[in-house]
Parts: C-alpha cells; sequence; structure tokens
C-alpha cells in the first residue's frame, strides 16, 4: 500500500554532486545572472529616462527585459543558494510559486515576442499608419493582453496540479521545480495533466510561430521592393533588436526542452 503521508518538502536533486564541478556552475551561473540583470536594467533605465526611445519598438523591449529579470531570479537565485548552502530542500508552497511564476513568465514571452513581429510589420509595411494604429494605448493593451493569455494558459492545468499527491517520493531530479519532474513522481492520475500540459504548449508554439513567420515573410517581401539598398539596410537595422529577442526565445526553447527531459 502507498504511504499517504502528506508531503511538505521537495528535495531537488541539481546538477551535479561533484564539488570542482559545483564550483564551476556557481561561477559561470552567477556571472551569466549578474550580467542578465545588469543588461536587462540597463534597457529599461535608458527606455525610461530618453525621449527618444518612447516608440512602441522599445516599450516591448522594455517589458520583454522585465520579463527576462523576472524569469531568471524565479529560478537561479534558488539554485545558487543550493549551491553554497548544500541545502537541496524547498517547500511544498515554494516549489508550486516557482514552477508558476517561471511558466507564466516564459509564455509571457512567447506571446510579447508575436506583439514584437507584428509591431515590425507595422512599422515597415504600413509606415503611414503606423502612429496612428500603434499608438500607446494600443501597446499597453497589446503587453497587458499577453499576460492574460499566459495566465489563462498556464492556470488550468496549474489548479489541477495543485491537487497531485505525493506519496511515494519527494525527490525531484532537477535543479528547479518543473512541471515534468513533478508529474514523474506524483502517486495521482496525471494524464490529463499531461495532455493539457502538451495542449497548452504546442498552441502557444504554433500561434506565435505562425505570427512572427506571416510578419516576416510580408516585411521580407516589402523590404526586398524597396529601390535602394540604403533603404533597405535601415529597414533590415529596425528588426536588429527583434531579431535578438528571437535568438533569445531559440535559447529558451532549447532550456525548456532540456528541463522536460
Amino acid at each position: 500500500m502507498k504511504n499517504q503521508t502528506t508531503v511538505t518538502t521537495f528535495i531537488l536533486l541539481g546538477l551535479t554532486d561533484d564539488t570542482p564541478l559545483k564550483i564551476l556552475l556557481f561561477i559561470f551561473l552567477f556571472l551569466s545572472y549578474m550580467l542578465s540583470i545588469s543588461g536587462n536594467l540597463t534597457i529599461i533605465t535608458l527606455t525610461l529616462m530618453d525621449s527618444h526611445l518612447k516608440t512602441p519598438m522599445y516599450l516591448f523591449l522594455q517589458n520583454f527585459s522585465f520579463l527576462e529579470i523576472s524569469f531568471t531570479t524565479a529560478c537561479v537565485p534558488r539554485f545558487l543558494y543550493s549551491i553554497v548552502s548544500g541545502d537541496k530542500s524547498i517547500t511544498y508552497n515554494a516549489c508550486f510559486s516557482q514552477l508558476l511564476f517561471t511558466d507564466v513568465f516564459a509564455v509571457t514571452e512567447f506571446f510579447l515576442l508575436a506583439a514584437m513581429s507584428y509591431d515590425r510589420y507595422m512599422a515597415i509595411c504600413k509606415p503611414l499608419h503606423y502612429t496612428t494604429i500603434m499608438n500607446s494605448r494600443v501597446c499597453k493593451n497589446i503587453i497587458f493582453s499577453c499576460w492574460v493569455a499566459a495566465l489563462i494558459i498556464i492556470l488550468p492545468p496549474m489548479s489541477l496540479g495543485l491537487g497531485l499527491e505525493f506519496c511515494d517520493s519527494n525527490v525531484i531530479d532537477h535543479f528547479c521545480c518543473d512541471a515534468s519532474p513533478l508529474l514523474k513522481i506524483s502517486c495521482s492520475d496525471t494524464w490529463l495533466i499531461e495532455q493539457m500540459v502538451i495542449v497548452c504548449a504546442v498552441l502557444t508554439f504554433i500561434m506565435t510561430l505562425i505570427c512572427v513567420v506571416l510578419s516576416y515573410i510580408y516585411i521580407i517581401k516589402t523590404i526586398l521592393r524597396f529601390p535602394s539598398a540604403q533603404q533597405r539596410k535601415k529597414a533590415f537595422s529596425t528588426c536588429s533588436s527583434h531579431m535578438i529577442v528571437v535568438k533569445k526565445i531559440v535559447l529558451l526553447l532549447k532550456m525548456l526542452r532540456k528541463r522536460s527531459q
């Protein structure tokens, strides 16, 4: 028979128990985290202080930088503390809070990426209507909608996950609380939650990918019709910030795929 003792804490195994590797891992993660925080704080500060950076593109970048800070802060400091102190335990509430925040921030980034691609489409393909359509109120509503969409996608499986029972083990084979390792150690029937997670992930990826791809198809077609090379170069340069964000999202996708394995 299964032990029905209520689990109040989990044990995060981390990535390695080798001391030299843990030291190198701590240094790498700490420096990466500090560079990420300082870089994104710089972007936020500049977009708030410089009147020339009040355009929709920089408003989206400002919010994306905030999401980057929030996402990394939700998981990295706790892992660094675990490496330094050797304390691998995390409470039940802290674990599910970490899972909720990391997933919400990650999904919001995907929708914000799609919104940024739409902004670039309007700026290049509809320049005469850009300032009218992409005004401050519309941009703020788009950003708000990204957050709402992320919550709508994350909350249903998350609410079901709160009802999971953990009676066989409380050891999570990961460095942070993630859906996949939590479902593996649960003694409840997780089929419905697993299907919901897959459907939500696929829908999020497909919707945002279609928006980005279609936007850039029209953007590239429009730019190629420009008469001079200087105009084409200038148009492509306006998309550079968004392409940097795309690279970040690709890295995030790779990391999420590794986390789910």
